[in-house]
């Protein structure tokens, strides 16, 4: 593909790709159930996790898409030998990307809202229920879907200015701005009367914590959270793989990625354990920690007004680097698939998104009695990313580049090492091609057992 648009800088990839990984998992998810987990003790097994699971098979997607320069819908026909069929896996990949769209528009919508929220002074005053005002936005349609059309309007109209223009450009910005904000909030939260028992509780590992939550629950906590931090196994990865040159190695690349990723996974553990020990609040609460429990704390906080609205345009960075970085993904299977302009392809997108995204953000209020084996819409379809999509995807990533029938170890080394800087290491191979994809498949059939096995 002599045209295929490319980023202009090396910086310009390593931002895009982590704005496509940290997300509300960085931000929302990792907090509580670290919280929920022991704390220090469990980020210390969080990063081994990170390191042997993660880094690998961000290290293959990105080698896939380089050295196809094609998205997922046509990357596997590029590589695989000839007469495999690898490339069905193509299909249910890009349908993962729909799927996370589906629900991740609406979630981010959330964060919009809450941003109105903060600036109106809504959680300002004595006795306010944040449950109430929290419940009472996802009871109303009109306040759903608008949040949702918001997060897709932005998302179509950065991807169709242009990768350069539009993605990159958007993403270096938005990136940057996201860290100062973190670096303000830290600052703010570490500097509490009582903030002390929070950094001890995060930054000193106590592993009599670890037993107290159950080994096994932890583990999987730890592996689960690692594997899904990353958005592997969809080919959001590849695709920004495809638009680079050959320049730099890519282990040295997706470990750039797998730190920055981290460290802002880390910094918002900064902003929200001090604060909920200041304030004694429980930090392992669950989601419900950002929407309700946070607002109250900030509602306490001098200031509270002003830093809980950063608070939420720092959750709406991350969640709309996701949606951009996805949505590049599904323009990208229109443009390989049948050859449709930018902007074409953007549109079409849009619509479609605002179509599939309406079931979510109507299943709080109007479809709320909906219920797929046992889960609400939303539930569903993050079941469908989290627990099938993201591991056998990258399960698929995983055999491709070692099995011999498919792209196979040595042309899968030989595109991650081209270029300056880290080396895929000789050594994992037998413990990527035999131990990785075993590991893999615990955590899908685990996601099977949590999901259904007190049902």
């Amino acid at each position: 593909m002599e045209n295929r648009e490319r980023l202009s800088s090396r910086i310009g990839f390593i931002l895009i790709s982590v704005g496509c990984a940290v997300g509300l998992g960085n931000v929302w998810r990792f907090p509580y159930i670290t919280g929920k987990y022991g704390g220090a003790a469990f980020v210390l097994i969080y990063l081994v996790f990170l390191v042997i699971l993660g880094l690998p098979i961000m290290v293959m997607e990105f080698s896939v898409g380089r050295a196809s320069k094609r998205s997922a819908a046509r990357s596997f026909h590029v590589l695989e030998p000839k007469g495999s069929k690898w490339h069905l896996a193509s299909w249910p990949i890009m349908a993962g990307n729909y799927v996370l769209m589906m629900f991740y528009t609406t979630v981010g919508g959330w964060m919009l809202i809450y941003i109105k929220k903060m600036l109106a002074g809504e959680f300002v005053g004595e006795n306010i229920d944040t449950a109430a005002i929290f419940n009472d936005m996802l009871a109303s349609p009109s306040a759903m879907v608008t949040g949702m059309l918001l997060v897709v309007i932005i998302g179509t109209a950065v991807c169709s200015v242009g990768l350069q223009k539009g993605v990159e450009r958007i993403t270096k910005w938005k990136m940057s701005l996201l860290f100062v904000i973190l670096i303000m909030l830290c600052i703010r939260s570490v500097t509490l009367s009582g903030a002390a028992e929070g950094l001890s509780f995060y930054l000193v590992p106590d592993f009599s914590k670890i037993a107290e939550a159950g080994i096994g629950n932890v583990l999987y906590g730890a592996m689960g959270q690692a594997f899904f931090t990353l958005s592997l196994g969809i080919g959001a990865m590849a695709i920004f793989g495809s638009y680079v040159n050959r320049d730099r190695s890519l282990t040295g690349e997706a470990l750039n990625v797998c730190i920055l990723d981290t460290v802002v996974a880390f910094l918002a553990g900064l902003i929200i354990f001090p604060a909920c020990f200041a304030f004694e609040v429980n930090p392992g609460e669950g989601p419900g920690l950002v929407f309700v429990t946070l607002p109250n704390i900030f509602n306490q906080m001098a200031g509270g007004r002003v830093w809980g609205t950063l608070f939420f345009v720092f959750m709406s960075f991350a969640a709309l680097s996701t949606v951009i970085a996805v949505f590049q993904n599904l323009i990208s299977f229109y443009q390989d698939l049948w050859g449709f302009g930018r902007g074409k392809a953007a549109l079409i997108n849009g619509l479609v998104m605002a179509v599939l995204s309406l079931p979510c953000a109507l299943g709080f209020n109007l479809w709320s009695n909906v219920r797929l084996f046992g889960f609400d819409i939303q539930g569903f379809e993050d079941f469908i990313v989290s627990n099938n999509i993201l591991p056998l995807g990258s399960l698929i990533y995983l055999m491709f580049c070692t099995f011999r029938y498919g792209w196979g170890w040595d042309k899968f080394t030989a595109e991650a090492d081209t270029g300056n800087g880290v080396r895929f290491p000789k050594w994992a191979r037998f413990y990527v091609t035999y131990v990785l994809p075993v590991i893999v498949l615990i955590i899908f059939v685990m996601g099977y057992v949590q999901a259904f096995g007190g049902k």
